[in-house]
């Protein structure tokens, strides 16, 4: 089963730069290439490393990072259901990340106006995928690896290949905020 979103833009990850700067609020994309995950602990831990000046489990510089903690893979398969976490558990470790080279960041829900932007002055993206569709988000992984924090079981940072990953430009570096774009179109509905 294929989940790529029609009309979407194929990107390669790690993403360059110059694409980051054409991608637009509300954009449909679908990523092939390298994902790294993280959750809040792992973040926790990454952004320490940062600030200590030690070395990250993996380099960081123009990546893209998934919230997600995957369920446990059944016989057979890469991995198991592999939905985004709230994006907000991790918006104090994102400038951090960002600055040290992260490129962009997939999860779903709001984020803060800090990471706001740090997106704009670093020049990354954030993108969501869809909550709830985890089972169908792990067709798009054709590979997976724990590379750093094994004692963190489901939480430990993976690298993931994917093909065809779905999913939404919901914050670019120009402002632009899917969240409160697709609210002023609700209430303007609202209003009628």
């Amino acid at each position: 089963m294929e989940v790529k979103l029609p009309d979407s833009i194929d990107i390669e990850s790690p993403i360059d730069p110059g694409l980051i700067k054409k991608l637009k609020t509300g954009d449909r994309v679908t990523i092939s290439g390298i994902l790294f995950t993280a959750r809040d602990t792992a973040h926790k831990r990454l952004v320490r490393a940062i600030a200590n000046g030690d070395e990250l489990p993996f380099n960081i510089k123009g990546q893209t990072l998934y919230y997600m903690g995957p369920s446990p893979a059944r016989p057979g398969k890469v991995i198991g259901s592999a939905g985004p976490t709230t994006s907000s558990r991790m918006d104090a470790y994102t400038p951090p990340l960002l600055e040290a080279g992260l490129k962009a960041v997939i999860g779903k829900g709001s984020r803060s106006a800090e990471v706001k932007d740090s997106l704009k002055k670093h020049i990354a993206i954030y993108l969501v995928t869809f909550g709830g569709a985890g089972a169908l988000l792990s067709k798009a992984i054709k590979d997976a690896e724990v590379i750093a924090y094994p004692d963190l079981a489901a939480e430990a940072v993976m690298r993931l290949e994917v093909k065809d990953f779905p999913a939404i430009v919901a914050n670019d570096i120009y402002g632009g905020d899917l969240f409160t774009r697709n609210r002023a179109i609700y209430q303007r509905v609202q209003e009628r």
